[in-house]
This record gives structure tokens, C-alpha cells and sequence, in this order.
């Protein structure tokens, strides 16, 4: 049992970096999108995708504080886990 959590010491850092990158790149990639789209519809270039963009990065903000506290109370749960 002892080796396979050495084998695996990389995985909580693989998922926290996975999780925040997702909530960097996914609202910036639809604000563009759907900012560049809008403003072309509307004719108001650039500020509807700046609007968005600004709202993508409170959304992104807001996604990495609330994986940053759950990664926090994980690994407060194993060290509790492990004086035990």
C-alpha cells in the first residue's frame, strides 16, 4: 500500500492545476467567441467582447477561489487524517 501512494504523489497537483486551468481558459474562450460574434451582429466592436471578457474573468476569479478553498479543506481532512 505504502508504494502505491508513492506512486501517485504528482495526482493532487495534476487535478488542482487541471481544475483552475479549465476555469481560466473556458470563460475567456467563450467571452471571445461570443463576444467577437455579438459585436459583429450588433456592430458595437469591441465593446460587447469586452464586457464579456470582464465578466469572464469575475467567473474565473470566482471558480479559482472555490477550487482553491476545496483543494485547502482536502488536504486539511488528510493531514488531520494522517496525525491520526
Amino acid at each position: 500500500m505504502e508504494e502505491n501512494k508513492n506512486k501517485i504523489w504528482w495526482k493532487p497537483a495534476v487535478e488542482i492545476f487541471s481544475e483552475i486551468s479549465t476555469w481560466i481558459v473556458v470563460p475567456i474562450i467563450l467571452a471571445v467567441i461570443g463576444g467577437k460574434a455579438l459585436d459583429q451582429r450588433y456592430g458595437t466592436k469591441p465593446y460587447l467582447l469586452l464586457a464579456l471578457a470582464g465578466l469572464a474573468f469575475l467567473i474565473s476569479s470566482y471558480g479559482i477561489i472555490k477550487a482553491v478553498k476545496k483543494f485547502i479543506e482536502k488536504t486539511k481532512e488528510e493531514v488531520k487524517k494522517n496525525k491520526n
